[in-house]
């Protein structure tokens, strides 16, 4: 769908029914629009990825993110090979068709450890994998390409240069996109996101984040909510909503029809969803794929990105199966396949 700029800011400005389950008369016409989109090319299926979160520390100090090197309040982990290739195990198990292995950007994780985990998946398994391990040279890359890695997830979270460097600091947004150009030469399936609703962040802003993203050539797109997290600078920070977040999803599949869009599971943490039905919400919105967490019980609620994550009051086994009863209550399908790119067979549409 072309959609011109103005028009973007327009959608994203127009009044709000309400910050709840409840939406505007144009809010359903733009999700609606969005679903028929995303099924005339996924009929109603939705890919299964498994996210296995193996290590909490990180060396960056990103203001909007729990796992920050400063928050020094955080219990930190690291799994092992064996609990890790258990805990793929049961995702093969449990329907999934993708591991996502992902983690803070851990200084003590050697590449080699990676590469060795991916060859494990690919030969025991034969599922996809795909890496969400933040900012490495390309050497590092190409290793992890080399192993098996199908895919690769790097957010950019914001195209605002300034608000980029003064949530990521020390970190500049040229620089991402420089990597995600890389891992795009190295034939990765390449992913980008984008966080809606951080503080200093307005409808021009969004806007130009979904025109960019849309001239990039991702094969996934992701976009979840702001939650403000209390050791982190922005503790105070207002949360983002549900209804802008939705409205991103959906613009997101108008403008890019093939690419995967994920339901992120921040939307089922906003303090404003009833029943942690907010992925659900991004299905009928345009997504087409959940990215459940298989992290084991022992540690996965020290995942602490932003609070809601990963709920201790729920196993894993029973996050997993709640969210599955729920997508297929839905009127969904579940997939245990790959779900591999569609949009490289594609023609590209032109850039606005």
């Amino acid at each position: 769908m072309s959609l011109t700029r103005n028009e973007i800011i327009e959608v994203l400005k127009s009044p709000v029914a309400y910050e709840g389950t409840s939406f505007s008369d144009a809010d359903n016409s733009l999700f609606t629009a969005a679903t028929a989109t995303a099924r005339a090319l996924f009929n109603n299926t939705v890919y299964q990825r498994g996210v296995i979160e193996f290590s909490s520390h990180c060396r960056k100090n990103c203001h909007y993110c729990g796992l920050r090197n400063s928050n020094t309040d955080l219990l930190r982990y690291r799994l092992t090979h064996d609990e890790i290739m258990q805990a793929v195990e049961i995702a093969a198990g449990m329907g999934m068709g993708t591991i996502v292995l992902q983690a803070g950007e851990d200084e003590d994780v050697n590449p080699h450890f990676i590469y060795t985990i991916v060859r494990a998946i690919k030969e025991k398994y034969n599922l996809a994998v795909t890496l969400s391990l933040g900012d490495h040279p390309d050497d590092v890359y190409r290793l992890w390409r080399d192993s098996g890695a199908d895919r690769y997830l790097l957010k950019i979270e914001t195209t605002d240069t300034d608000l980029h460097s003064l949530y990521r600091p020390g970190q500049h947004l040229y620089d991402r996109l420089n990597r995600i150009e890389s891992l795009q030469r190295l034939g990765y399936e390449t992913g980008s996101g984008i966080i809606v609703g951080l503080p200093g962040m307005t409808e021009e802003t969004l806007t130009d984040d979904l025109l960019l993203l849309r001239t990039m050539g991702l094969d996934m797109i992701a976009c979840g909510p702001f939650i403000p997290h209390p050791q982190t600078p922005l503790r105070h920070a207002a949360q983002g909503t549900l209804v802008e977040s939705l409205r991103v999803t959906a613009l997101l599949r108008l403008l890019n029809p093939a690419t995967n869009i994920p339901a992120t599971s921040a939307l089922d943490s906003l303090r404003s969803v009833r029943n942690n039905d907010g992925r659900i919400h991004a299905l009928n919105a345009g997504a087409n794929v959940i990215m459940p967490s298989i992290t084991p019980d022992e540690v996965r609620s020290q995942y602490s990105i932003y609070p809601g994550k990963n709920d201790p009051a729920l196993t894993q086994n029973s996050a997993v199966k709640l969210l599955q009863s729920k997508v297929q209550q839905a009127g969904f399908t579940l997939s245990s396949q790959a779900g591999s790119s569609m949009r490289r067979t594609f023609r590209a549409q032109p850039a606005i």
